[in-house]
């Protein structure tokens, strides 16, 4: 039987918010445990939540940033479970009306094609605390520091069919929150998570499977590796005749499975209802357009520009645009040569990307700055140096910190240009292998590599490769 896969994610983001969403208390990362929980966050009788109008202008941008409805009017809710990092007992959330409903976001696939995923809802909630297993001789330790921090949770549809289907979704909600800079979608840091909810289906089977809900993945690898194991579990469950229960799983990344923590459960089981100490949350027009007046160039509208501007590929776009400080460092690279679009495209794709993964650094930590890499960009363009010698200048620019120019001048790297020096040359290598120029001008046209390679031997790679290529042929042409 074939099976097809379903899968939604739900993710939270946590806002980049100062303060809490209920209370002053910071929302600062590296602090000593529980020194950033105030009486509201530790939910002490007679305080009163009060509601960060920061984080209603996040979630409003994203709404905006999505095509979602913005709700003129949401309602926070109480739901409740009793959890040890949860201290009120409930966590505040949105429930029957979220602020942010009904929205889409286009994904791109690594075969080319395109997708649209709907968004169901995006809503207002706080963070719980933290449980600490580790230092405590068998016990657990909690730290409420998270306890009240922002998040916007954001569920998909469930129109995903493939693990990489979801990764490439979740990358795009990554991307996105990042331009929007409502979170800086720190996975490490806990400001950037996902629960996957995953079921299969045979094929062409209207109605959905029961679902299992693998809980906290922090890494597009781990979203990737549980979804398939969970797939391949659930299938060969089916197939032996078992039957999938609706659950909440864990993944183990070292054992590269996920296991079962607890039993789902539903709406009901919460008991949600309306805060009583929170009115409705109610967004006028005013609010919304001054939030779109602010809206920066988002990341589709960026790639679809430099596709029109640039002339580059849609996948190169997408590329460059898929994080701000990426596109906003090829914009600089480009702006400083004024054209040469897709040779500093493939520059900042190819060599510094490179560089940047081999080191472990981000973008923003790049050892070679916009400016330098156009200067050496320059120097490909106006046959300066070859493309082979820039990589070599490339690796001294990022190791020795020193300008594109410099490194030429002080190696002796300019590219020769004269066209008598590469006659020379040529004559001397035609005149050093009379059998090869025998064999290639009886018919072995491959012999010409290696008259190409052995002058730019003996050029040291400076040779013009253009201007070589022609000055060969005519020459052993006799």
């Amino acid at each position: 039987m074939e099976w097809e896969t379903v899968i939604g994610l739900e993710i939270h983001a946590q806002l980049a918010t100062r303060s809490k969403i209920f209370s002053g208390s910071s929302t600062a990362f590296g602090a000593g445990a529980n020194t950033q929980a105030n009486l509201v966050d530790l939910g002490y009788p007679g305080v009163l939540p009060v509601l960060n109008h920061e984080a209603v202008r996040m979630a409003v941008r994203f709404g905006l940033a999505v095509a979602a409805t913005v709700a003129r009017r949401s309602v926070f809710a109480r739901k409740n479970y009793f959890y040890p990092d949860l201290p009120k007992g409930y966590q505040i959330s949105q429930y029957e009306l979220p602020v942010v409903q009904s929205g889409s976001l286009d994904i791109l696939l690594e075969d080319g094609s395109g997708k649209t995923v709907g968004i169901t809802r995006a809503h207002l909630e706080e963070d719980a605390g933290k449980s600490l297993h580790e230092d405590f001789h068998g016990l657990s330790g909690i730290d409420l520091n998270r306890a009240g921090t922002p998040l916007l949770e954001i569920v998909s549809e469930p129109d995903m069919r493939s693990a990489k289907e979801a990764v490439a979704y979740m990358k795009k909600i990554h991307t996105l929150v990042r331009y929007l800079e409502i979170c800086d979608g720190n996975m490490q840091e806990g400001s950037f998570r996902c629960d996957a909810n995953v079921s299969v289906r045979p094929k062409g089977q209207k109605e959905f499977g029961t679902r299992a809900e693998i809980k906290n993945l922090n890494s597009f690898r781990f979203v990737e590796r549980a979804i398939n194991y969970e797939v391949e579990r659930q299938v060969d469950l089916i197939e032996g005749g078992g039957k999938v229960v609706q659950e909440t799983r864990l993944y183990d990344p070292d054992r590269g499975e996920t296991r079962s923590m607890r039993s789902k459960e539903e709406a009901n089981d919460y008991r949600y209802f309306p805060d009583p100490d929170l009115l409705p949350l109610v967004i006028d027009e005013a609010l919304i357009e001054s939030v779109r007046a602010t809206l920066p160039e988002l990341p589709d509208e960026k790639a679809a520009r430099l596709v029109a501007e640039h002339g580059l590929s849609a996948y190169d776009a997408g590329v460059l645009t898929s994080s701000r400080e990426l596109a906003a460092y090829y914009e600089a690279v480009v702006q400083d040569l004024g054209g040469q679009h897709k040779l500093a495209a493939n520059w900042v794709m190819g060599e510094l990307s490179g560089a940047l993964t081999r080191d472990g650094l981000d973008i923003t930590q790049s050892r070679v700055a916009a400016p330098a890499l156009a200067q050496l960009v320059a120097r490909i363009g106006d046959n300066t140096i070859s493309g082979k010698i820039a990589k070599e200048v490339f690796e001294a620019m990022w190791t020795e910190g020193s300008g594109a120019d410099e490194i030429i001048d002080a190696r002796g790297l300019r590219q020769i240009t004269d066209t008598s020096s590469i006659e020379k040359a040529i004559d001397e290598v035609m005149a050093g292998n009379p059998k090869q120029l025998a064999d290639y001008r009886s018919g072995k046209d491959k012999l010409f590599g290696f008259f190409v390679g052995q002058v730019m031997k003996a050029t040291q790679g400076k040779a013009n490769p253009a201007q070589l290529n022609e000055l060969l042929k005519r020459k052993l042409s006799g």
